[in-house]
């Protein structure tokens, strides 16, 4: 028993005497309504305007997403709109490159007709010049040729024309025989 009365008298170090334990709780009761009083407020002042802050960024970006997401479709509307006008004028141009190279070609194959007719009409008209000339060339050789051969002069002008027709005419039968 001595021993437990010992022991009562011994203190225990985990449990701190009445008066400091007193003396310990009006100090962290003071520090505690000190602080309450004029640190909590000014703490809360800064955690509400954090909170409203964060809050109307979160706001804002929101807003400026949606009106960003709103731009998206505005530009995608456009886009699309500017696309089909290109695809339009793409084929109306088309369409008038068609037109004007169809024109183009019915111009030129008309310019070539008149230019082949007018070839023909001035082939024929030099034929012709150059027939007539090589009769009166060919009937002069023949007339001064029949007139040596003959012995008699052949200048009168109805003989020799029908002397001319005759020869020229025996040479295309036999030119048209030969063929």
């Amino acid at each position: 028993m001595n021993l437990l009365v010992l022991a009562a008298e011994v203190e225990n170090p985990l449990i701190p005497p009445i008066p400091e334990l007193v003396i310990g709780l009006i100090a962290f009761v003071i520090v505690f309504g000190f602080l309450a009083k004029k640190l909590l407020p000014n703490i809360n002042k800064v955690l509400d305007e954090r909170r409203e802050a964060i809050e109307g960024g979160i706001e804002k970006a929101e807003a400026a997403q949606t009106e960003a997401q709103s731009v998206l479709e505005q530009y995608k509307a456009q886009l699309a709109e500017a696309r089909h006008e290109a695809a339009r004028l793409r084929q109306d141009a088309l369409e008038q490159g068609t037109a004007l190279k169809d024109e183009l070609r019915a111009e030129g194959q008309r310019q070539r007709e008149e230019i082949i007719a007018a070839g023909h009409a001035q082939i024929e008209a030099d034929r012709k010049a150059a027939s007539s000339a090589l009769r009166q060339d060919v009937g002069k050789l023949a007339t001064d040729l029949a007139g040596k051969l003959v012995g008699e002069s052949l200048e009168d002008h109805a003989r020799q024309s029908r002397t001319i027709d005759r020869f020229l005419s025996e040479l295309e039968e036999k030119a048209e025989a030969a063929r």
